[in-house]
């Protein structure tokens, strides 16, 4: 688990590093700001597409070598990137990369899966999402700086940190893996999604996980720093701040929400979550001050710190430890990244016809619809189903 969470920072951490500095990049090639965000869009668009064959690569080859490869295809891709002479050229070699960037990370969720022990999959999930999250605050930073010595800079920083990601799980993570045929163990076929979908709590993991795409990882990004412009003196710092304290939220209780989950259930940490999540998104729409802004983004970040982990590993909890699950975390990831790549269109639509306020109404009310699937969804926790603590 600890060679999980290393790569995980490492990765996440380098993220960062060049996200504040791609939309620039793209611009220095003289295209407009929608052609900007195109290639921001892009990786995203090929996480989503390439993710079937990624859970099928996983189920098939192990998770290991489809971890590793999926992180040297970013590292290829990112370096492509950093030497790009054109805005087409950048636009395939990012977009590219979103592949590798699916492999890598459903390979650590069934890594995750598999490894966890059932009383602890929350706590888990709580401390690899928290080395995540780490990086991404520290990364932004780093990046802004190395951006002093050239836009390009950071891609080849990035490119040396997913080396240094695939080489710690290279040489620590040996053990853990499936049983083969050889070694003569029974092991159960792969779950079937469809199988998967036979189960409440997985199909109500699946319409939280697009709604907390739509609005964690589409509208957050997108939409909040356009709102802060257009309503704030010093927009981009101020934006800089929301997204800063959503992150602080999220960092303030993930780790504690993962243990609750673990000890009382995964459906009331998730209801829980939503449930703050979606009242604070609300709340953003009417924030015409800067403390009531950031108040609103920490208060979203706890809901998010509180859903994700007890989500995570509801589905984990439906995989269990000795089937291989690719094809049903491969979908449970394509719910958040199409939430992600529609969030930002519809409610920007909803934005230009009637204002911010009806876009993160619209938000706040799908979060707060979700919490409905999981009132009427089984308990996935296979302790607390028995009857006992988990402890």
């Amino acid at each position: 688990m600890w060679v999980l969470v290393a790569a995980a920072f490492a990765v996440a951490i380098g993220y960062g590093l060049v996200a504040p500095v791609l939309p620039q990049y793209a611009r220095s090639f003289d295209v407009s700001v929608t052609a900007a965000s195109v290639v921001v869009s892009a990786f995203a668009f090929f996480r989503l597409v390439f993710a079937p064959a990624g859970g099928f690569l996983v189920d098939r080859l192990g998770e290991r070598w489809v971890y590793m490869s999926g992180l040297l295809i970013v590292v290829v891709s990112t370096l492509a990137t950093g030497v790009a002479q054109t805005y087409w050229q950048l636009l395939v070699f990012r977009g590219l990369g979103g592949l590798g960037s699916t492999m890598f990370t459903i390979s650590a969720m069934a890594l995750l899966t598999r490894l966890s022990p059932p009383g602890a999959r929350g706590r888990i999930a709580g401390l690899y999402a928290t080395a995540f999250l780490i990086g991404n605050i520290g990364g932004p930073v780093l990046g802004g700086l190395l951006a002093g010595f050239g836009m390009r800079v950071p891609f080849f920083v990035y490119s040396f940190t997913l080396l240094v990601a695939t080489g710690v799980v290279a040489v620590f993570l040996r053990g853990g893996r499936r049983p083969s045929a050889d070694d003569g163990i029974p092991e159960q076929e792969a779950l079937p999604v469809r199988e998967a979908l036979r189960h409440s709590g997985y199909r109500a993991a699946l319409v939280s996980s697009f709604v907390n795409g739509w609005s964690s990882f589409g509208v957050r990004v997108a939409i909040v720093p356009l709102f802060a412009a257009a309503n704030f003196d010093a927009g981009a710092g101020i934006a800089g701040t929301a997204l800063a304290s959503f992150a602080v939220g999220t960092a303030a209780v993930i780790s504690v929400a993962g243990w609750l989950s673990d000890r009382y259930g995964r459906r009331p940490l998730v209801i829980g979550g939503l449930l703050v999540s979606g009242v604070s998104t609300l709340v953003l729409g009417w924030c015409d001050t800067v403390p009531l802004l950031v108040a609103a983004s920490v208060v979203a970040g706890m809901g998010a710190g509180v859903l994700n982990p007890a989500q995570q590993a509801s589905v984990a909890d439906v995989i269990g430890a000795d089937r291989a699950g690719g094809k049903v975390l491969a979908t449970f990831q394509m719910a958040s990244d199409s939430g992600a790549i529609l969030g930002p269109v519809l409610v920007g639509l909803v934005v230009d016809l009637f204002g911010y306020t009806a876009g993160f109404a619209l938000s706040g009310g799908l979060l707060l619809a979700a919490v409905i699937p999981w009132l009427f969804a089984r308990e996935t926790h296979e302790h607390l189903v028995r009857g006992t603590t988990g402890e």
